[in-house]
């Protein structure tokens, strides 16, 4: 049965997803870089973005994990870019480049709407105006038996996991501080949702925790 997947969504010991004043200089607000530390050394990451060289081991393991039999995705706008309210232009197209590291479609909630866009590498992001439910329809019938996976920000994760429909989900606990910004958890009962944590492994630079809807 397909799953709707969190994989490798990164939060402070203080349980923010992201810092405050995102913008373009600071796509995950500030201080939110520091967050997914122990992602970019591994060798999924340099695969994607860098040498092809990187880390092995414990975080490699769980964040190529979270590509495997993924095939779709779902983002928030903010997850696409940092510009707000109706689409000036078509020129933005991600933060990425021209070779984004989806390979899949790509499901992008938005109030406004927008053509699809279709980029090198096999992404092809299409606009949702329709709501939650309309994107997961839309990506699970895209995947084609295989698992979508909920990419974020913080907001629709949460917009989610409200509606019940997140199946798995696996935090990187970094071990940072941010003090304010977007808290994932705040606010939710995750074990009234029915969520229980299947599996939990420290690293020096994380503490994965997954979590599994009964």
């Amino acid at each position: 049965m397909p799953k709707l997947r969190v994989a490798s969504f990164t939060v402070s010991i203080d349980g923010f997803g992201a810092g405050v004043n995102q913008s373009l200089d600071n796509p995950l607000g500030v201080g939110g870089l520091d967050l997914p530390q122990w992602f970019f050394p591994t060798r999924t990451f340099q695969r994607m973005h860098g040498s092809g060289d990187g880390t092995t081991g414990i975080d490699d393991d769980f964040a190529a994990r979270g590509f495997n039999n993924v095939g779709a995705w779902i983002l928030g706008r903010n997850m696409f870019g940092p510009i707000r309210g109706p689409w000036p232009d078509d020129r933005w197209k991600g933060w990425w480049g021209d070779t984004p590291p989806y390979h899949t479609p790509v499901f992008v909630l938005t109030h406004h709407p927008r053509a699809a866009l279709e980029m090198d590498g096999g992404t092809t992001f299409h606009f949702v105006t329709d709501g939650i439910h309309a994107a997961l329809e839309q990506a699970f019938d895209a995947a084609k038996g295989q698992d979508v996976r909920l990419g974020g920000g913080v907001d629709t994760i949460r917009q989610y996991l409200r509606a019940g429909l997140i199946d798995e989900m696996h935090l990187a606990i970094s071990p940072v501080l941010l003090g304010s910004g977007e808290n994932l958890l705040s606010g939710i009962d995750m074990r009234s949702l029915g969520y229980r944590c299947v599996e939990h492994v420290p690293t020096q630079l994380a503490t994965h925790v997954v979590l599994k809807k009964s």
